[in-house]
């Protein structure tokens, strides 16, 4: 099967920079798209950023120009830069991908990781 194992949350003070990362294992035929998705407490599940496969960026409006998605796909591994941080951003952040695991596979299936808290103080 499929795990992704993430890492690199933590406290930071506003204005400060994190990075995480994601990497997926097991079997993987190829990774279409990888994502970070964040959730604060008591709101809405937010796509914060993304990558195809083809290295096309997608970001949320409220993380652009701070938050970098980028990829090693030898390593079958994302990262997302953080840089400029604010309390909003405070989250559990996940990442995504969706993955065709066999050669034979018709349509890429959804992981997600476990999830890892960001917290930003004021």
């Amino acid at each position: 099967q499929v795990q992704l194992v993430e890492s690199g949350g933590g406290l930071v003070q506003a204005g400060g920079s994190l990075s995480l990362s994601c990497t997926a294992s097991g079997s993987i035929f190829k990774i279409t798209s990888r994502n970070w998705y964040r959730q604060g407490a008591g709101q809405l599940l937010e796509l914060v950023a993304s990558v195809t496969s083809d290295g096309i960026t997608n970001y949320a409006d409220s993380v652009k120009g701070r938050f970098t998605i980028s990829a090693d796909n030898a390593k079958n591994t994302w990262y997302l830069q953080m840089n400029g941080l604010k309390p909003e951003d405070t989250a559990v952040y996940y990442c995504t991908a969706a993955i065709i695991q066999t050669i034979w596979t018709m349509k890429p299936a959804d992981y997600w990781g476990q999830g890892t808290r960001v917290t930003v103080s004021s």
